[in-house]
């Protein structure tokens, strides 16, 4: 039998390389899982971060043709998926005998959708990919049939697509090996956190669950990962931070849970054992402010919590109740931002914006929240992006917003509307508020945090361009830019947003999408 050998591959530059591009950037966890499985099972893999080691396309290519993997599987976001598909025909083109296989929080469903546009794919995994690509590799190998593989899809040698039976999610994720760190350029990432009166901090980034039990409808977690969380025991947590800072050095923690605080017992356990061991680290998490207590929070802080993310979404009650289903309320999360103030922790507040049946009114409200909150908090700001198998999906298909034969593979459909340059390439949700506006809410919130970097995003920007619509969109965007940072100079208007100016432009939502 002959082992496969299997090259792991992140796409060279794209959306997350960008977010990460002041030299501090995080490693992929889903691969590194991915490779630690097959290293376990005695199987020959690589990781190859391209957008790390600044591997152009060519450099990529020859690689692949150098070493002759005889699987290259490459890791899928939706943000970055045209350039996943990108190094599928590069892969192709350099070693035409080799089985590409895509993996990431995109395929979930999309899978047909891909490998029927998509030539160069030979195979995507849908779900968790540990088990499904060592099953992969095992009956390639063996010279089974890859028809047998739970979790996978694939086009026959005929061109017919097969989609296989879904696989079960891992019920214990305390059987995964730690991930292969090992494999990866750890010090060109330079991955780091700045925390307050300790400087910059040598970081590490892990996730101690899966899953989400709530119903928010723009998030693709509860379909990527199971409405049942899923979780590493305490114990184990700890040991892999304690792994993380001896053999990396690492005095910061990223934990990137989409819930850290699902369970108070668990939470309250992992902060005991931190104490406990005196382990001196400080971290990051994301926490849902509806089962979080200050007893709790005290002990997170305890603990090295110094910095804490969680989601408001809209100042609108009617908002957060009716559409996007989102129990936590608006004074749960200021009991939160007081308690950050009183323990001297970074709060760190998300909000969204262009949510269906949306008012300009009711957008207002947020800013107004989010212009209160500033010197306190340090929020996060987004335009309502729709992700495949999502609810806000399939309500977009219905209402035409996303057409009914939308394909997830198809670059340059009109239709709908991106901004790949600032916002990954992920369809903007647009609904009551006009173009305009939402570039009012875009600049405000960019300028005000000096996240808008014009010498670096014009070239990406122009070379994003695909049709008449999308000039008119950036010209509208940079309009009210300057608009904005003409009044910013003059010290004309205030500080809070009166919609007049957006609505001066006088332009129509049918034009603006």
């Amino acid at each position: 039998m002959k082992i496969p050998r299997v090259m792991l591959v992140v796409p060279p530059g794209g959306y997350f390389a960008e977010r990460w591009s002041g030299g501090s950037m995080m490693p992929a966890l889903g691969i590194q899982y991915i490779a630690a499985v097959l290293e376990t099972d005695g199987i020959d893999v690589e990781i190859v971060p391209s957008h790390v080691l600044d591997l152009s396309w060519e450099d990529l290519a020859r690689k692949i043709e150098s070493d002759r993997p005889d699987v290259v599987g490459i890791t899928t976001t939706t943000e970055n998926r045209f350039l996943s598909f990108r190094v599928a025909e590069a892969a192709k083109a350099a070693f035409p005998a080799v089985l590409t296989v895509l993996g990431g929080p995109h395929l979930k469903n999309t899978a047909r959708d891909t490998l029927s546009h998509v030539p160069a794919v030979d195979a995507v995994i849908s779900g968790e990919g540990e088990e499904t690509m060592r099953d992969l590799v095992r009956c390639l190998g063996a010279g089974g049939d890859l028809g047998r593989v739970a979790g996978l899809s694939f086009r026959r040698p005929d061109g017919t697509i097969q989609e296989n039976s879904p696989r079960p999610l891992i019920a214990d994720l305390n059987t995964l090996p730690l991930p292969a760190r090992h494999l990866e350029p750890w010090d060109r990432y330079n991955f780091s956190m700045e925390v307050p009166g300790h400087g910059v901090l040598p970081a590490g980034n892990m996730m101690t669950s899966r899953g989400c039990p709530f119903t928010c409808k723009f998030c693709a977690t509860p379909s990527n990962w199971g409405t049942k969380v899923r979780s590493l025991s305490p114990e184990k947590v700890v040991a892999e931070v304690e792994h993380l800072a001896d053999r990396y050095g690492s005095r910061a923690i990223w934990f990137y849970d989409d819930t850290f605080n699902f369970s108070r017992a668990r939470t309250a356990a992992i902060c005991d054992l931190i104490i406990e061991r005196g382990l001196g680290i400080k971290w990051f998490c994301e926490v849902r402010v509806d089962i979080l207590n200050k007893s709790l929070f005290a002990k997170m802080v305890e603990a090295g919590l110094y910095h804490v993310g969680f989601g408001i979404e809209s100042g609108s009650e009617r908002i957060c109740r009716d559409i996007i289903t989102k129990r936590a309320t608006l004074r749960q999360a200021y009991d939160v931002i007081e308690w950050c103030e009183e323990f001297g922790v970074n709060a760190n507040p998300f909000f969204i914006f262009s949510h269906p049946t949306e008012t300009w009114n009711e957008a207002r409200e947020t800013m107004s929240i989010i212009e209160d909150l500033e010197g306190k908090c340090e929020t996060s700001v987004a335009i309502l992006h729709v992700y495949p198998g999502t609810p806000l999906e399939e309500r977009a298909r219905a209402e035409g917003k996303i057409p009914k034969d939308f394909s997830w593979s198809a670059e340059n459909d009109r239709r709908v509307v991106v901004l790949p340059a600032a916002q990954g390439h992920a369809p903007l949700y647009l609904d009551r508020l006009t173009w305009a506006q939402l570039c009012e809410i875009m600049v405000r919130f960019s300028v005000a945090k000096k996240s808008i970097r014009w010498t670096r995003k014009i070239p990406k920007v122009l070379g994003s361009v695909r049709s008449f619509g999308d000039v008119w969109r950036y010209l509208v965007l940079f309009l009210v830019f300057v608009r904005f940072k003409a009044g910013a100079m003059l010290g004309v208007g205030s500080k809070r947003s009166t919609g007049g100016g957006a609505d001066e432009l006088k332009l129509s939502r049918k034009v603006a999408v």
